[in-house]
């Protein structure tokens, strides 16, 4: 009984430990930058990540980064996919020390605090996803995730974000995200930033979706009203 006792302690322990050191969900960071009151939103799935400036009153794009990350006790290494304001670093990987809590992420050195959001529950949809196809007329028409021009959307268990992009030319095509719910099969879109438009900040879209073998079949209407039926699948690279 002691024995048993000691290893679900341990456990427990081991548990706590790994949750306290994950980076996995979203984090949020608010701070005053040429007077203006600018929102930080990064989002972690297991292997990829994207960070966005917006201004947190009107909505207004600011810049987006993100790429693939691993990290190494306290040293956060991240390869740039994308990034509004230094293209040139696209392919690049750099490192940097960090200070995470359960609660708090803080780069080492710098100013700014992220809080955490979630640790990525309790959306169903959680993860970094490819646009992989669409149904047009009817028919499937897939699209190879391979290729350096990708749609990319990150979410976590409350974020979301779409990014468009190409890793080749370092060429980067438009961004939006905010807040998001998954309830009896309805994925709803709260947006917080567009890059290409900020009307579109404040609206909410609501999709039907659904998870079959694997990939996510996201249907409804887009926020021009047009029709659209998307497949998306888990990035595994």
């Amino acid at each position: 009984m002691v024995k048993k006792a000691l290893f679900v302690s341990f456990c427990l322990l081991a548990s706590a430990f790994l949750n306290a050191q994950s980076l996995i969900g979203a984090w949020e960071a608010t701070g005053d930058f040429g007077g203006k009151n600018i929102r930080s939103v990064v989002i972690f799935s297991s292997n990829h990540q994207v960070g966005t400036f917006y201004d947190a009153e009107s909505g207004a794009f600011v810049g987006t980064n993100g790429g693939t990350w691993s990290l190494e006790g306290t040293t956060l290494s991240e390869t740039v996919e994308f990034d509004t304001e230094n293209p040139e670093r696209v392919g690049s990987t750099s490192s940097f020390e960090i200070e995470l809590s359960t609660d708090e992420l803080k780069i080492k050195d710098a100013p700014m605090v992220w809080k955490r959001v979630d640790n990525g529950s309790p959306g169903a949809l959680a993860g970094a996803w490819l646009m992989s196809g669409r149904k047009r007329d009817g028919e499937i028409q897939s699209r190879d995730t391979s290729r350096p021009r990708k749609t990319m959307k990150i979410l976590s268990g409350t974020r979301f974000q779409w990014i468009a992009y190409n890793t080749e030319t370092k060429q980067f095509m438009g961004t939006g995200g905010g807040n998001y719910t998954t309830i009896d099969g309805k994925y709803t879109e709260n947006i917080e930033f567009f890059s290409r438009d900020d009307s579109r900040v404040g609206a909410s879209l609501e999709f039907n979706f659904e998870l079959k073998e694997g990939d996510w079949h996201h249907s409804g209407f887009s926020s021009k009203g047009a029709p659209l039926y998307e497949i998306w699948s888990l990035r595994k690279e």
